[in-house]
């Protein structure tokens, strides 16, 4: 049993969910004693399979460098996937939307049902994943030649530092020639990113305007070195851009410390962020949902709690 992991990176650095997702592929490999690869598809990315190789737990590294991996197209990540991907029994992906955008090509591609978002390894052919905005757990059971799997970040222990790969530069699939990369927008946040950062604090509707919430949440976030984060009605309402969302449609998240201010905690929202390590709940109304997932519950008006917390700290 040999398992891939397809990286996540930007041609320089190895993005944080492919730790992840290589451990998650550990534990797959340890039920038979296989072994885990990780692909590295990019533009002059060997700087990233040196970091890749450098993992506890991959025994190998696959390059492919070509001018087509410059941008991680879909199409073209896919087709390298598939070049080489007789060679495994699984095939790993991180949950993130390059993860999604490439995994159901391969899968279609290999005529396998794509298991998604697994949270937990219970055999090389079981798995959990949530279902019903992680309300419920489902066990899945695959007898697929090759399964195709995209890993929750936040199920899984980033795999740690410690190992010593060999690095193997494999002749890159040709570009398919189906889409091209015309120019990226890309918005710039001098703070934390929201996946990764391991302090975030989170306003809701309650804040009433864009202005309140910039007014209320920057301070505490700049206090604690946070990343900030919105609950969809916050998102909806213009109070904050979507890039800040966290929930089922917006950003899965897993922080050390989670504040909630003024989110009534919708099911939408808890199952983006209640696998935080802490919560801190700041709610006026003693019924909100948030209160029966928060570790620290608050009952108070937000105007006046979040500024005292922030003189304090």
């Amino acid at each position: 049993m040999t398992i891939l992991v397809v990286a996540e990176h930007d041609n320089t650095s190895l993005k944080s969910p492919t730790l992840n997702t290589i451990k998650a592929a550990a534990e797959i490999s340890f039920f038979g004693n296989g072994e885990v690869h990780v692909l590295v598809a990019g533009h002059q990315a060997h700087s990233v399979a040196k970091i890749a190789a450098d993992i506890q737990g991959v025994s190998k590294v696959i390059l492919a460098d070509a001018d087509g991996f410059a941008h991680g197209l879909a199409e073209n990540v896919a087709a390298q996937v598939l070049a080489i991907a007789s060679s495994y029994s699984h095939i790993l992906f991180p949950a993130t939307a390059g993860g999604k955008n490439v995994a159901p090509r391969v899968a279609a591609r290999l005529d396998v049902a794509q298991i998604s978002e697994i949270s937990k390894v219970i055999s090389a052919d079981t798995f959990e994943r949530p279902i019903y905005a992680g309300n419920a757990i489902a066990t899945v059971q695959s007898s697929d030649a090759t399964k195709v799997i995209t890993v929750r970040a936040t199920g899984f222990d980033a795999a740690g530092q410690g190992g010593s790969a060999a690095v193997d530069t494999v002749a890159a699939a040709a570009a398919s020639g189906k889409s091209a990369y015309l120019g990226s927008e890309i918005a710039k946040n001098d703070r934390p990113e929201l996946t990764t950062a391991k302090i975030i604090v989170s306003g809701g509707r309650a804040l009433g305007s864009s202005e309140k919430f910039n007014e209320v949440m920057t301070p505490l976030a700049d206090k604690l070195g946070a990343a900030i984060g919105a609950s969809r009605a916050a998102v909806d309402a213009g109070y904050a851009p979507n890039d800040l969302q966290v929930g089922q449609t917006g950003k899965i998240v897993a922080p050390q410390l989670y504040i909630a201010a003024g989110i009534s905690g919708a099911i939408q929202h808890l199952a983006g962020m209640k696998d935080s390590k802490v919560i801190v709940a700041i709610n006026k109304d003693p019924e909100a949902p948030i209160f029966s997932v928060a570790d620290y519950g608050l009952e108070a008006d937000l105007f006046t709690a979040v500024p005292e917390l922030v003189a304090t700290i």
